[in-house]
């Protein structure tokens, strides 16, 4: 008997960050497939990050949210923000996330506001110093909320 498992449906966000062309020269030619960096988030501090690889952009996509959903992280939030300021240095990639007050909005670039949106972060200032490839940026920031501690009481 087959049993479905509709119960522990999620609703998932998901954002594509990054798709590229990947060449590889063989004896038989050039072998050509996509690389596509994916971000996950329930919007209520989870988040993660997945890389798929295939022939096709669909297939590239769906490894990419696959592991992404295997590989969440569970990001501390202090009502609508961080609970802390964080500085990471991943590469060449640096990221700076700092906690706003209410209604600040998020002040993020690119990658970074990718990961905080998926996150549920609403309120947060950040900065990327460093390298302009995304997917470093992705991955440190990712790095950056994981370092986070959950503080008691205040500041």
């Amino acid at each position: 008997m087959i049993k479905e498992m509709n119960n522990t449906t999620e609703e998932f966000f998901e954002r594509v960050v990054q798709v590229n062309r990947v060449s590889k020269k063989t004896k038989g030619g050039d072998k050509r497939s996509l690389s596509v960096l994916v971000v996950v988030g329930d919007k209520k501090g989870r988040v993660g990050v997945g890389l798929g690889k295939a022939a096709e952009v669909q297939s590239a996509v769906r490894k990419a949210t696959t592991y992404a959903k295997k590989h969440l992280i569970e990001v501390p939030l202090k009502g609508r923000t961080i609970p802390h300021p964080t500085f990471i240095k991943l590469g060449a990639a640096k990221v700076l996330l700092k906690p706003a007050p209410l209604g600040t909005g998020v002040i993020a670039g690119g990658a970074v506001r990718v990961v905080v949106e998926a996150a549920g972060i609403h309120d947060i200032v950040s900065k990327i110093l460093g390298t302009k490839n995304q997917a470093s940026n992705v991955y440190a920031t990712l790095e950056a909320l994981k370092r986070l501690r959950k503080t008691s009481g205040t500041l």
